[in-house]
């Protein structure tokens, strides 16, 4: 026995046993790790992401310069007034008398600045039917929504005195406040359920409550952790509440995942006759590895988001790599302590009605589905292949056709929010009014007779040339020599024309005008503006990106397994995959089809960041089922299995884990895809489709039929790769061979552990 496990070579093997061996001191390293954490991190604070870092291009230009000139930009609000018949005009008195019970409305709250009347603005539309009232609110706009309560009941006032008018506001405060009533609690519920589902699941998989509380108990652990090394690490990477929510999801998942793969494989040895300690180190050399592998390639796969040059995916990136890292190391240290603990008390707290099942494997039988289905696999692989690739690149087709941007207001929202509907009158009344563009105009003296004619000539100009119908508005701010020009663009919430006005002021006005004035910078930036570049930034990252993640999860998984037909097929059946998940988001959200079978619109696009974000998650999150998949193939064939007989092997008897991790991961995801924003019913919606097609169609059918068409080549190493590093050792017959009592036979008839 002794010289057996001085052969177990490998961080997983050797993790696990010091750990079954140091139980309490492993179970104390990790609790104390937590708590340290999270005490740092809450004693340092978090730093978030600056609107200054958030962009590329003109608009972080722009954030930059208003950043260090300390100029602070209130939350802007407007009143909409209009008639509701064609006969009210801006000039009757009525129309007047409801635009002055506004204004003296709103003064009243003591919440706002700066009102000005559309009469003395000119802000009255060219049917005269429709004018803005606007103001400013006071104190910082990122809590402006917090003070906005006030001034939304004196409008709501004024409108119940004038019913033939439509008295109605909007701005950044009030779409704040909005939004966080509506979506707030949604997105909280939606995180708070994620973990009561997961333990359902769990409770069915394993008919036990406490074998179902150690997971979950870890994935929380490690979440929380992550919380607090996110807390330290933003002060050299800023991070975000966007991070904080998928680092969430992402943990959940992967830390679920892991131990549900290390935990079903000690359990299957113990139901196949080994002792404890047997089983946890066969757990540990096999599973271990398998998670070992696996949060190495999630890792790389975040880290990806890292080439982006974009603040939140970074902050994204880093979040969930950390989480990966953190699960994948409580994995295979305190979760090995925590059974050893444990003993047959994992069992404790059977189910009522979930009769107890031998784990999947444990008589060599396996999952009858699974067998059914391999059976017919196996016998033709070929057509397997052809009907499964088919298949994929069917549902991938319409992906072909995408069409991403930054959705609209009313494409993110449809018509759930009233406020969505003030949003497309104003657009409708005052074309670009509700998302100008702004000229963040800097020079060595603002107030320069040249730069004043500059600035005069190109409030013209963005007229005459078609960009904007105006008014344009023009702040001057003498003592920072820095001057804002907001400029309504012809478009209004169309995208692709509020684009071109937006071209229009960057390639001829802005050159024309400003451009002639030595000194002055005037980047655009806005809404538009913000779109434009953060879409340029990102298609620029796509190619960077995707080369890293496919190269280095190439690379890892060629060293782990030392087989370059094994690395060749990992890559490409992931990307089919991913393939099909872009497939069913443009056909569900851009094309409409189906779409109101998962309470989702079409709305023509998909929201520009997803595909990049889908891909990076995907590929590293089926890593884990393939990972754990083919390790157990391989070591099927390292004990003598057939190639074939192997992969029958390695896939039905990793089947029943598979499938509930994919269960769990589906569920957990189809939350998101519950929500009302449409951009988090894309994301939960790709996200659940792939995993269930990865879980199925790619591990079940594809991969078994592409083995078993390869056969030995499955195994193929070129000599002048023969000198990588070896790091397969944790899969030899000897790390991984049984000891057993004397007269026990083993698999195939022979004594084993001898």
């Amino acid at each position: 026995m002794r010289n057996q496990e001085t052969r177990v070579r490998g961080i997983a093997a050797r993790a696990g046993g010091w750990s079954a061996r140091h139980r309490w001191a492993a179970v104390g390293i990790w609790v104390l790790f937590v708590v340290l954490a999270t005490g740092l991190g809450s004693a340092a604070g978090r730093v978030d992401v600056k609107d200054s870092d958030q962009m590329g291009g003109e608009t972080h230009t722009a954030a930059r310069i208003v950043e260090e000139a300390g100029i602070d930009e209130p939350a802007s609000e407007s009143v909409l007034v209009q008639a509701k018949s064609d006969g009210l005009k801006a000039t009757d008195a009525e129309f007047r008398a409801a635009v002055g019970a506004v204004v003296t409305a709103v003064e009243e709250t003591g919440e706002v600045t700066g009102v000005t009347s559309p009469y003395d603005a000119k802000t009255i539309s060219k049917d005269g039917r429709s004018a803005l009232v606007q103001f400013d609110m006071r104190g910082e706009a990122d809590t402006a929504g917090d003070r906005v309560e006030p001034v939304l009941k004196a409008v709501e006032g004024v409108q119940k005195e004038h019913e033939s008018l439509r008295i109605e506001e909007i701005g950044g405060a009030s779409m704040m406040k909005t939004f966080d009533d509506a979506f707030g609690d949604d997105f909280k519920k939606a995180e708070y359920s994620a973990v009561p589902v997961a333990l359902g699941i769990l409770l069915v998989a394993f008919g036990a409550l406490v074998a179902a509380l150690v997971p979950v108990a870890l994935a929380i652990t490690a979440i929380i952790a992550t919380m607090g090394l996110m807390g330290l690490v933003s002060h050299f990477q800023p991070m975000s509440e966007t991070a904080n929510s998928v680092m969430l999801l992402v943990g959940l998942a992967v830390g679920v995942d892991y131990c549900l793969f290390y935990l079903r494989r000690e359990r299957e040895e113990r139901a196949a006759g080994r002792d404890a300690r047997t089983a946890l180190r066969i757990a540990a050399a096999t599973s271990g590895r398998a998670i070992v592998v696996s949060g190495v390639t999630v890792c790389v796969a975040m880290a990806g988001m890292l080439f982006t040059g974009i603040a939140e995916f970074e902050a994204m990136g880093l979040a969930s790599l950390m989480v990966v890292a953190v699960a994948m190391v409580g994995s295979v240290t305190v979760l090995p302590a925590l059974l050893s603990l444990l003993g047959e008390r994992v069992e404790k707290g059977r189910v009522p009605f979930l009769r107890r099942r031998r784990p999947s494997g444990s008589t060599g039988e396996g999952s009858r589905f699974w067998t059914a289905v391999l059976k017919r696999v196996l016998a033709r692989p070929l057509l397997a292949a052809v009907v499964a690739v088919g298949a994929l690149l069917a549902v991938a087709a319409p992906a072909l056709g995408m069409k991403t941007q930054n959705l609209t207001l009313d494409q993110e929202f449809g018509d759930s929010l009233p406020i969505v509907q003030t949003y497309n009158r104003v657009n409708e009344a005052f074309p670009g009014g509700s998302d100008p563009a702004e000229v963040v105009v800097k020079a060595d003296d603002i107030n320069a007779p040249e730069v004043r004619a500059a600035l005069a000539d190109f409030r013209e100009r963005a007229i005459g040339s078609g960009a904007s119908r105006g008014p344009v508005d023009i702040t001057v701010h003498d003592e920072q020599n820095v001057a804002l020009v907001y400029v309504p663009l012809v478009g209004g919430s169309d995208q692709d024309e509020a684009g071109e006005s937006l071209d229009k002021l960057r390639d001829d006005v802005r050159p024309a005008t400003l451009g002639k004035v030595d000194g002055v910078e005037a980047p655009i930036t806005g809404q538009v503006a913000g779109n434009k570049d953060f879409n340029d930034q990102l298609v620029g990252s796509v190619l960077p990106v995707f080369a890293f993640v496919v190269v280095f999860a190439f690379l890892l998984m060629l060293l782990s397994f030392r087989s370059l037909t094994v690395a060749i097929t990992s890559i490409v059946l992931n990307l089919l995959s991913v393939g099909a998940a872009y497939g069913i988001l443009v056909a569900v959200f851009q094309h409409g089809w189906g779409a109101s079978l998962v309470g989702a619109e079409g709305v023509g696009a998909i929201i520009t960041w997803l595909p990049l974000f889908l891909f990076v998650i995907l590929f590293g999150l089926s890593m884990d089922y393939h990972v754990f998949v083919v390790s157990r193939i391989r070591e099927a064939r390292l004990r003598g299995r057939s190639t074939r007989d192997a992969i029958q092997h390695g896939v039905v008897t990793t089947a029943g884990v598979v499938t509930s991790a994919a269960v769990i991961m589906v569920a957990v995801f189809a939350i998101f895809g519950t929500l009302s924003m449409q951009s988090m019913k894309q994301m939960g919606v790709g996200l659940a489709a792939a995993v269930l097609i990865d879980a199925t169609i790619i591990r079940g059918v594809l991969l078994p039929a592409v083995m078993s068409l390869l056969g030995e080549r499955n195994w193929y190493l070129p000599k002048w790769l023969h000198r990588l590093p070896d790091l397969t050792h944790d899969e030899s017959p000897e790390a991984i061979a049984p000891t057993v009592r004397d007269g026990e036979r083993g698999e195939r008839g022979e004594p084993v552990g001898v």
